[in-house]
């Protein structure tokens, strides 16, 4: 059998997965479910937009119960890394956080398996470094603070 790799997640993240999965077994698959019922007894099946909307609802449902499930089988609970950086060259500092898989780049939670991540490995307040964007181009910046 294959290896199968380890998933990082916080444990804030994990927690949330947790409620999601349970919100989705019970609550959304009732809810559901008596959205089918309902459509069922309005008659012909074949050309019913509810039922067949439901039944999408229901696949949709499923399918993010099978991926929540995985993520928790598979998690690994990671601590949140803070880091403060410097773009060099724009003369800019941001703020990261260092999470797991459950990342927003629009809120500047990144992944530990990203290249900003990954290029701030063994380094340490101070030290400037250079990052690998995955497009190819090379980002000179310094670490700013870290935590």
């Amino acid at each position: 059998m294959a290896d199968v790799k380890q998933i990082e997640i916080t444990r804030t993240g994990k927690e949330e997965l947790e409620k999601e999965l349970s919100w989705r077994k019970n609550d959304e698959r009732n809810r559901i479910g008596n959205a089918i019922k309902e459509a069922r007894e309005q008659g012909d099946l074949s050309e019913n937009a509810d039922y067949k909307s439901a039944r999408e609802e229901q696949s949709a449902n499923e399918s993010r119960i099978q991926e929540i499930e995985h993520v928790l089988k598979y998690a690994h609970i990671v601590d949140i890394i803070y880091i403060k950086v410097r773009y060099l060259d724009l003369n800019k500092d941001v703020d990261y956080e260092i999470c797991g898989s459950e990342s927003d780049p629009f809120k500047n939670k990144i992944s530990s398996d990203s290249p900003l991540a990954k290029a701030i490995a063994g380094h340490k307040k101070g030290d400037k470094f250079i990052m690998t964007t995955e497009s190819g181009k090379d980002l000179r910046l310094e670490l700013l603070s870290i935590k």
